[in-house]
């Protein structure tokens, strides 16, 4: 049994600022706790950051827990891996306290809806089977119709 905390400025680690619109940070909490069958992180957007658009190759869990935020779900047309179009099919506001739940392999994107205000998330990673790798594919794209490449 381990116990950690999700609060606190200690052991932030600086993400792949590909993957991101701005400055973003996160905890990695399974380390923490040495979780096996989960990745667990909490996600901290600067004001306006957000994710790019990707998918999961497993279900994932977001628990806000500062500030509002937003998950937006797209359906992708077409059958090529890049170049390919999307449209926005759902924008869910995200308040603090609130859990959602995303289906492997949705292209979605979520972070801070606020230009003047943070937001914070916990993700729970849940790996597709036992002993497998969560896989994360991270788009280049303009958010609304259209996808050029692989990050």
């Amino acid at each position: 049994m381990k116990k950690s905390n999700i609060f606190g400025s200690g052991d932030q680690r600086k993400v792949n600022p590909n993957w991101f619109t701005n400055k973003t940070w996160m905890k990695v909490l399974s380390d923490k706790i040495k979780s096996k069958d989960h990745d667990i992180y909490h996600v901290h957007f600067e004001k306006g950051s957000r994710t790019k658009l990707h998918t999961h190759n497993g279900n994932q869990i977001l628990i806000a827990t500062k500030g509002k935020g937003s998950l937006e779900i797209f359906k992708k047309y077409g059958t090529k891996k890049t170049n390919f179009k999307i449209k926005r099919i759902e924008k869910i506001s995200l308040n603090e306290g609130d859990i959602v739940y995303i289906p492997a392999k949705t292209f979605h994107t979520h972070g801070s809806v606020d230009k003047k205000k943070t937001f914070a998330h916990i993700a729970l990673n849940i790996l597709p089977r036992k002993n497998s790798e969560y896989k994360t594919t991270w788009y280049e794209s303009d958010f609304k119709t259209k996808v050029s490449k692989i990050v």
